[in-house]
């Protein structure tokens, strides 16, 4: 019997390897257990999923499972974005929900993440629970899908319309429809294909969408993640279509990725620096900002200008969304480009997290490039870049561990090192030129290499340096 582990968001694996039927079957077992002994079983759960290789039957194999435990399930009607399915957690009263998708993964993989009653990750401690209820497949209950249907333990629906008009709660949606843009939205063949055109279609703003239907092998990217090099297509079509901005999801739209007229890409870090510049400026917004180790010092400047506190937790929103909750802060986000904000649900949302940035441009009259000039003009330019290494086994990560752990740097690039940060990996703070961070992944077999900098000429020294640590020449 294989063990599911649980990582930075959820239990991800190869298709057909160990990723199989009996295993999300097991995981959904352990589950419903941590539902029932918490008493939640009577609120039901919601299960949704992504347009990966039988992401559909891995979901319904997953209903079957929480319904032969007497859970009732919303199972929603097709492929449905990560945001949308944490919303109808809320939306429901639910106890919890189960998505199958594995998000920015390569595509031979799938996914099985958890939520809580309030939509967003279920904490380190809720994981462990849940990894310890998960059985041996021959102790695994589920009761036959039609059966399930017929006694209403199974209820099939349309997410759609609470999102919306949740979404319409939260944004002047008609601002940007009148706006006159021209929007050049790529889904990466995900679950975001036709979100943006069905919120911002019937006015003046144009929406051009690319790669939008399903194809679960990812055609022209090596991955549905939302950065160099899986964005240049989107990039060149928005110069190709003239278009004012590209607004990019990742495969389940939780993750949110951003361009400007001229194909430049808008990296993760400055796309959360905009978005709180957004929320602190045009919105009047005030609140804790909850922030990965990972990602950039641009908040801990706005937050001294606007004078709110910044929380800063290990990577992953099992650890910011509990954040989130506790301090009640106005947004949370990582480096990855997820992003999170008050008033909806503690998960990410690149739905939402697009929209705001369209109707930053549209309330201060600004191009994206525009844009990004006026966010530096308060914290000045920061230079951010990552080298992902994948490890070939269980051996080479423990050494590279072993070296980090006594690794001591002076310097980094010429850069003084002015302190060590161990909360989730080794990051090596630069004082105010920025920090460098080796990190293994909690969800793939790679160590990550990041630095934010404001030393425009160090990014690759630093990075190069970093990679020497761990014996990477």
């Amino acid at each position: 019997m294989s063990r599911i582990k649980f990582g930075t968001d959820g239990w991800r694996g190869t298709i057909a390897e160990d990723y199989t039927f009996d295993n999300v079957r097991r995981a959904a077992h352990g589950f419903a257990t941590y539902l029932l002994r918490h008493g939640a079983a009577e609120r039901g759960a919601v299960i949704g999923h992504d347009q990966r290789f039988a992401s559909e039957r891995f979901a319904a194999a997953a209903a079957e499972v929480l319904a032969a435990h007497g859970i009732h399930v919303w199972l929603t009607q097709g492929a449905t974005p990560t945001p949308v399915i944490s919303y109808s957690i809320v939306a429901h009263g639910a106890a919890g929900g189960i998505n199958i998708t594995a998000s920015h993964n390569p595509p031979t993989d799938n996914g099985f993440k958890v939520r809580d009653e309030h939509g967003g990750a279920v904490g380190p401690e809720g994981l462990e629970e849940i990894e310890a209820a998960i059985p041996a497949i021959e102790d695994v209950k589920r009761m036959p899908f039609a059966e399930a249907v017929e006694q209403g333990l199974i209820e099939i629906f349309d997410p759609a319309p609470a999102y919306l008009e949740q979404i319409n709660r939260l944004v002047d949606v008609e601002r940007i429809k009148q706006a006159g843009f021209k929007i050049l939205v790529e889904p990466m063949w995900g679950n975001g294909i036709g979100w943006m055109p069905r919120i911002l279609g019937g006015g003046q703003t144009e929406i051009i969408e690319i790669h939008n239907v399903r194809n679960p092998v990812f055609p022209e990217m090596s991955r549905p993640e939302p950065i160099p090099p899986n964005v240049d297509r989107g990039l060149a079509a928005t110069v190709e279509n003239n278009a004012d901005v590209c607004i990019i999801f990742d495969g389940d739209a939780d993750r949110v990725g951003a361009g400007t007229g001229e194909g430049r890409f808008i990296n993760q870090l400055e796309m959360y620096a905009l978005l709180a510049l957004y929320m602190l400026e045009v919105r009047g917004a005030r609140g804790p900002i909850v922030k990965t180790i990972s990602t950039t010092d641009m908040l801990k400047k706005l937050a001294k200008i606007y004078d709110v506190p910044v929380y800063e937790t290990g990577v992953g929103f099992k650890y910011v969304a509990p954040k989130m909750v506790e301090v009640n802060a106005m947004m949370g986000g990582e480096e990855s480009g997820g992003f999170a904000f008050q008033n909806h649900v503690p998960e990410r949302d690149g739905i939402l997290a697009g929209l705001y940035l369209l109707d930053f441009m549209c309330q201060k009259n600004m191009t994206a490039s525009q844009l990004l000039d006026y966010l530096f003009e308060k914290v000045g330019p920061h230079y951010y870049s990552r080298i992902d290494t994948v490890l070939d086994s269980q051996e080479q990560k423990e050494a590279m561990r072993q070296k980090l752990d006594s690794a001591r740097p002076e310097t980094l690039a010429g850069l003084k090192v002015t302190g060590i940060n161990t909360l989730d990996g080794y990051k090596f703070e630069l004082g105010d030129a920025g920090w460098l961070l080796v990190r293994f992944s909690g969800t793939e077999p790679l160590i990550r290499v990041y630095t934010e900098t404001t030393e425009k000429d160090k990014v690759q020294d630093i990075l190069k340096d970093g990679l020497r640590l761990v014996g990477i020449e």
